[in-house]
């Protein structure tokens, strides 16, 4: 019986262990555990975007969990979630029923999420260098403002970084 239990249990491992090796090359090394009380985030990207990749990294490992769909033309999603003209970035998430464009830090979307502002989202016009998912080697931030999106399309400051 000995003999069939240690078997049973190897067999499982050797199923087990690919499984394992999967799951973890998906999941970057800095990513924290998903926190169950953050709601999902679906990012729209390119597939080809490198610095987009970084974002998601960045906000995994402040405990979201994201789910990535990769189209070649983000216009539709842009002008679908409202991102009023010159404010947009390289990417754009959808959260809880606001959009977070560009480059926002994760604290800042938590802050959104946590005060439930009457608005359409969070931006990050551009690329700031230093920003999450453009940082530097040498940590330098180039200053940036994150800027809320009210409903009626105008942009007023939400935060600043860098400088």
């Amino acid at each position: 019986m000995k003999i069939f239990a240690t078997t049973l249990a190897l067999v499982a491992l050797l199923f087990a262990a690919p499984l394992a090796a999967q799951t973890a090359a998906k999941t970057p090394a800095n990513a924290s555990p998903v926190d169950n009380s953050l709601p999902l985030v679906t990012v729209h990207k390119s597939p080809y975007c490198g610095c987009c990749k970084l974002w998601v990294d960045h906000m995994r490992a402040e405990g979201f969990e994201v789910k990535v769909v990769e189209a070649e033309d983000l216009g539709p999603v842009k002008q679908r979630v409202g991102i009023p003209p010159a404010k947009g970035s390289c990417h754009t998430a959808e959260v809880d029923g606001y959009f977070v464009e560009g480059h926002v830090p994760a604290d800042d979307v938590k802050r959104l999420l946590r005060e439930r502002p009457e608005a359409r989202g969070l931006t990050v016009p551009g690329m700031p260098a230093g920003s999450p998912g453009m940082e530097m080697p040498d940590g330098r931030v180039q200053p940036y403002t994150v800027e809320l999106i009210t409903p009626d399309g105008k942009a007023k400051a939400f935060s600043s970084h860098g400088g």
